[in-house]
């Protein structure tokens, strides 16, 4: 399966987990409050989750003079969309990401580290890597996935409060409390497995759109075997909710917590961008 279908299979999977839930807590009503929750936050993602990270960051834009926005122009025309605006976050760790609602605006950002740390030819395979990431909108499928997901948690929430003080408002009569009991402790763990799920899909396309763009998988696999260890050694202080942006994540996840990554392992990545020879 390709990894668009996947992603649109995963996608219809979230969703239809919170249109269960939904049901689940409160019948017509919980269903409606589910939608209308979700699609508050979907929108509110959707125009200014940029912003929000850069400034969550510390970005700061740089002009056409500086050399990550020359290497951004060059690979912009190569991929024939619109430049981005083009960000350096003040950070001794190595690491890189794109946001924005789509390629008319967009912004890409690279720790001082990562400026550092790479070649050439290795930063342009992390910069063609978060074009992709813009091409294929995947910041917004990757919002979308997160706001679902959060409102299936706090649904979830919600029905917990509920059976602790009296029960669910259900309008129906009757309800299930071994439902209820799943609704609490399985929606979050399915919801947060899917989401995952979907981040770690549209890294594999990201990889192989940055690829093509560079012209080879070589630079961007050199790359990635340098921020793995390097964050490892370095590790940026990031918000597990904004993780998934970054071209690694920024903190280590192993064991059954990797089930949770919104990363592949980087040597999967590695293998995968190999094989495109």
């Amino acid at each position: 399966m390709g990894n668009a279908a996947k992603t649109a299979l995963l996608l219809g999977a979230l969703s239809a987990l919170l249109l269960v839930i939904g049901d689940l807590l409160g019948g017509s009503n919980g269903l409606a409050i589910a939608f209308v929750f979700a699609a508050v936050m979907n929108l509110g993602s959707y125009w200014f989750s940029d912003k929000i990270v850069l400034r969550m960051y510390g970005a700061q834009e740089v002009g056409p003079e500086h050399p990550l926005s020359q290497v951004v122009a060059r690979l912009a025309r190569q991929a024939n969309m619109p430049m981005p605006r083009v960000y350096v976050i003040p950070s001794a760790s190595p690491n890189a990401f794109a946001t924005g609602r789509g390629p008319n605006h967009a912004a890409v950002a690279a720790t001082e580290g990562i400026l550092r740390m790479l070649d050439e030819r290795e930063l342009e395979g992390v910069l063609a890597h978060e074009l992709t990431h813009v091409l294929n909108r995947d910041v917004l499928i990757s919002s979308v996935a997160a706001t679902i997901a959060a409102a299936i948690m706090m649904v979830a929430r919600m029905a917990q409060f509920a059976a602790l003080f009296g029960g669910s408002r259900d309008d129906r009569e009757g309800s299930n409390p071994l439902a209820l009991l799943a609704l609490i402790i399985v929606a979050p763990l399915a919801a947060m497995l899917i989401q995952a799920a979907i981040s770690r899909s549209r890294e594999y396309a990201a990889d192989a759109g940055g690829a093509r763009i560079a012209g080879n998988p070589y630079g961007l696999a050199d790359a990635l075997r340098k921020i793995e260890r390097a964050s490892k050694q370095l590790p940026l202080d990031a918000s597990p909710a904004t993780a998934h942006l970054f071209i690694v994540k920024p903190f280590s996840a192993e064991g059954l917590l990797g089930l949770f990554s919104t990363h592949p392992p980087t040597e999967a990545r590695i293998r995968a961008l190999l094989q495109l020879r």
